[in-house]
């Protein structure tokens, strides 16, 4: 197949390519097949895959970083190693593509970002509509879909999926390679912060295969989320936008305070303890409608949503306490992974 010409043409941005990945198997090959004939200036970062991700890569011809196992991995880290790696191959990039190793490209989805950063000089991230490749594998990927589904138009914030502008990253020294979680809007209030914008297209822009098929991965993700929440909230959480405070808030409240509440109502009053239960249904009937109001989602699948979000409040919570521990013992952050290798 016959590579496009990636050398400047006068009114067209340079795009460059960075993937990232970790014992992806079949799903890293599907990725660099949906990029391969985007541009000819793909970098794809490893950090420390046990399969034959690396291989693979170098046999496609593809730019290949393998990340140093001696640091802690994350998904910032690796984005900023294959942003230098891109740089330093292709001096002349003007628009980056991050795409993770679980994740294919629609086509036209890079003409449409292009197009809207021509439109807009201070555009400096942006991302399109986000698909679960298999959402009728389970009911997780089928929440992973309903999540992703978010309103086009200006936003705070964009997922690792995304194109960004390479001199608004640069600008922001990029991503910050100790955040572990919820690194994508830790990027992103910074950018703003400096008159950029941040906006989702509506535009199909991937496929990503969550490969979620139990409880258990489900939950490890809704970890990651609390984790997020927490290093958000401590981070920027006195802001006048008081980054993620809600969410964590929400998550002490209904992932431990109201339990508590209602064990110890049983222990001291008997059956009217219950009574601070009438609380999840509220906060269901409220998140439910709030996604019709901004989506039209099906009720099913808003009910659905709504009660994914109240069964994760415990898990946020451990989240939340690990990223408390872990900055209490000084701890180095470790990646949260669910995945299995395919």
């Amino acid at each position: 197949m016959a590579l496009p010409d990636n050398s400047p043409q006068t009114g067209v941005a340079e795009v460059g390519i960075v993937v990232i990945g970790r014992n992806e198997g079949a799903r890293l090959r599907r990725c660099f097949e949906s990029v391969r004939g985007e541009s000819r200036s793909i970098v794809y970062v490893d950090s420390g895959s046990a399969d034959d991700s690396v291989a693979m890569a170098r046999s496609l011809e593809i730019e290949v970083v393998e990340l140093d196992p001696s640091i802690p991995f994350t998904a910032a880290r690796a984005r900023n190693a294959g942003v230098d790696r891109l740089m330093s191959r292709y001096p002349s990039t003007d628009l980056i593509l991050f795409v993770d190793g679980d994740c294919e490209i629609r086509a036209g989805w890079i003409a449409a970002a292009r197009a809207a950063f021509a439109s807009d000089g201070k555009l400096a991230a942006a991302a399109g509509r986000l698909r679960e490749r298999f959402p009728q594998a389970s009911i997780y990927n089928r929440l992973c879909d309903v999540e992703w589904d978010a309103s086009p138009g200006s936003a705070k914030s964009v997922g690792g999926i995304a194109v960004v502008r390479a001199a608004a990253f640069h600008a922001v020294a990029g991503f910050n390679p100790r955040i572990i979680a919820g690194e994508e809007p830790e990027l992103c209030i910074r950018l703003r912060r400096e008159g950029w914008k941040v906006a989702r297209l509506d535009a199909e822009m991937a496929l990503h295969d969550a490969a979620m098929t139990r409880f258990s991965q489900w939950w490890k993700r809704a970890v990651r989320a609390g984790h997020a929440y927490a290093e958000g909230a401590a981070l920027y959480g006195c802001s006048l936008e008081r980054h993620c405070v809600r969410e964590s808030v929400s998550g002490w409240l209904y992932g431990f305070i109201v339990p508590a509440v209602i064990v110890g109502g049983l222990f001291l009053i008997g059956p009217w303890g219950l009574a601070p239960a009438a609380a999840y249904p509220l906060l269901l009937v409220k998140i439910a409608a709030g996604r019709r109001r901004a989506r039209q989602d099906p009720w099913r699948w808003a009910i659905l949503y709504a009660c994914a979000c109240i069964v994760a409040k415990p898990a946020e919570i451990v989240g939340q306490t690990r990223y408390w521990l872990r900055r209490l013992l000084r701890r180095e952050p470790r990646i949260l992974e669910h995945k299995t290798v395919i």
